[in-house]
Order: C-alpha cells, then sequence, then structure tokens
C-alpha cells in the first residue's frame, strides 16, 4: 500500500530553491538535512514532501534529463486554498519570494479561483479556492 507521495524537483540552486519555498509558506523538512545538493521541504496539511535535488543529481536519481521549464510544461503542480483571500495573499507572496506570477488571481468557471505561478525554475503551481456548492452538475 502506498503510504505517501513525493515530489522530486531539479533546482539550480538548491538553497535559492528552499528559501522560495519557505517564504511562500511551506515548512523545512526537519528530518532532512540540507546539503548544497539537496534539500526537502513540506506543504499542506498531510506534508506532502518536496525533495529540491541540484539538477546534476537529479539526472543521477531519474536517470534522464530534467525537462526544459522555459520551452514546455511537464507538469503542473496544485494546491488548494480555503479562501480567495488566501489565494489573493499567496499571489503577493510568490511575487515578494522572487516568483513570476503568470496568471492573475481571477475566477474560472463560476466555482473556482485562483492563480498560477513559476518558481525559480521555472516548475509551474497554482493555487486554487474551489467552491463546490457553485460547481455545475
Amino acid at each position: 500500500m502506498i503510504k505517501e507521495i513525493w515530489i522530486n524537483l531539479p533546482v539550480k540552486d538548491v538553497q535559492k530553491s528552499k528559501r522560495f519555498f519557505t517564504d511562500i509558506g511551506f515548512s523545512a523538512n526537519a528530518n532532512f538535512p540540507d546539503s548544497e545538493q539537496s534539500a526537502s521541504v513540506m506543504v499542506g496539511e498531510k506534508n506532502v514532501v518536496v525533495m529540491l535535488f541540484q539538477e546534476s543529481v537529479f539526472k543521477g536519481i531519474a536517470q534522464n534529463d530534467p525537462a526544459d521549464t522555459k520551452r514546455g510544461t511537464e507538469v503542473l503542480f496544485s494546491f488548494d486554498a480555503e479562501s480567495r483571500n488566501e489565494v489573493d495573499e499567496m499571489a503577493v507572496r510568490v511575487k515578494q519570494a522572487g516568483g513570476t506570477v503568470f496568471g492573475g488571481p481571477a475566477e474560472s468557471q463560476g466555482w473556482m479561483y485562483g492563480f498560477g505561478f513559476t518558481d525559480p525554475d521555472d516548475h509551474r503551481w497554482n493555487m486554487l479556492h474551489m467552491d463546490f456548492s457553485k460547481m455545475p452538475k
């Protein structure tokens, strides 16, 4: 039985990336020691682990080249928000932490409110507040 899922990301500068994620509200993973080659942060109520690996280390683990995130998107990481206000606040934190908002906070389909951003290594993320009572049936 699968107990957890971890997100493993290739990054150019491990400490810069860790600082970005902790600045936007992720927490440092006290169970994983930092090095120049890797660090770990956690996000969400279930503490999903995000591993940050220097690109050459990631390449060795994945046995494949990292995707060129400036040219295309391999995956879009999404997480939920408790309110529209939380979405707005996170958009501000992302900008202050050095991320890029590619889709500002806006309503979508009448029941979702969210925004999209990239981290310093151009991995794509979005945050959504979903009002399921307004979701079309």
